[in-house]
């Protein structure tokens, strides 16, 4: 159908009424298809990450304190790391792929990784090292280079990146959105095995649950980096003031990449783009609620 208008002031106004009319129909979705809709899942206000080490799956749940946090809130049991040994693992948390490595070496990768996203969008972070003393490339044990994913980004060491010790502080006021967690040598179980590590996590643990950033509507999520055991199988323990139960759906590093991403309104990076994020189970669980405390 041809529709005449007069060529007037009147004429013009109708006719570009009815243009926008016209493009907006345009762009609805027909009746019977269905629009392709990326989610967007409520961000949390605080993200808290714990990397452990070399510990299987069935270990780890045998330690006293591990064992209480997975009683008490979410553990994933179909979770599995996605590489050998360390640091390709780090690297698929913290930006979506290991970029083809396969050793604990330094290598010198691109500018990337969520720490540089955040740092664009104007969203605060931190990473927490222990025995971290103000060089990522030179500071003394405990610390390890291959436990600090941030330093590979584009060769140089983020401000971002502070001792353990800032931790409690900020903790109390300050806390940043995104707070990655990495303890040194011993207390990670690498040198010192997993009983450190429960040790370790009784005391580190209670200090964020407790925090005002956790209890209002944040999320720790604590891993391994891979499996003591060969077989790829490690924990996720998903800490959240109302999640609880077991999580069978299966995941690996780069659903928790996906996760992080997610929470933190940003968009998912590189292999953690496929992945099946947990962002639907803490979605409901907060639907649902529960009383907040540590």
């Amino acid at each position: 159908m041809v529709l005449g208008i007069a060529n007037t002031g009147h004429g013009r106004l109708i006719g570009t009424l009815l243009a926008a009319v016209l493009l907006a129909t345009a762009c609805q979705p027909r009746a019977g298809t269905s629009a392709s809709v990326s989610p967007s899942p409520k961000p949390a206000r605080h993200v808290f990450v714990i990397v452990l080490e070399n510990t299987s799956y069935q270990e780890a749940l045998r330690q006293p304190y591990i064992a209480s946090l997975a009683r008490r809130y979410a553990l994933a049991t179909n979770y599995t790391s996605v590489a050998n040994p360390s640091l390709p693992n780090y690297l698929a948390i913290s930006s979506g792929s290991t970029w083809g490595i396969g050793d604990d070496a330094y290598h010198q990768l691109p500018a990337g990784g969520v720490g540089d996203q955040l740092t664009g969008a104007g969203i605060s972070w931190k990473a927490y090292m222990e025995g971290f003393a103000g060089d990522c490339f030179n500071s003394p044990y405990p610390y390890a280079l291959k436990h600090n994913p941030f330093a590979y980004y584009g060769g140089a060491c983020p401000a971002n990146i502070v001792p353990m010790t800032d931790l409690a502080t900020d903790l109390k006021s300050g806390t940043p959105q995104l707070s990655w967690i990495t303890p040194g040598l011993c207390n990670d179980g690498h040198d010192c095995g997993v009983r450190a590590s429960d040790r370790w996590l009784s005391g580190v643990v209670p200090q964020i649950t407790s925090s005002p950033a956790w209890r209002k509507d944040g999320v720790l999520f604590i891993t391994w980096d891979e499996s003591s055991a060969g077989d790829g199988r490690v924990a996720l323990l998903v800490v959240a003031p109302s999640v609880r139960g077991q999580i069978t759906t299966p995941l690996d590093h780069y659903s928790l990449s996906a996760t992080i991403s997610e929470q933190l309104g940003v968009p998912r990076l590189g292999d953690a783009k496929e992945a099946t994020s947990l962002s639907k189970h803490l979605q409901a669980a907060r639907a649902q609620g529960s009383p907040s405390g540590g």
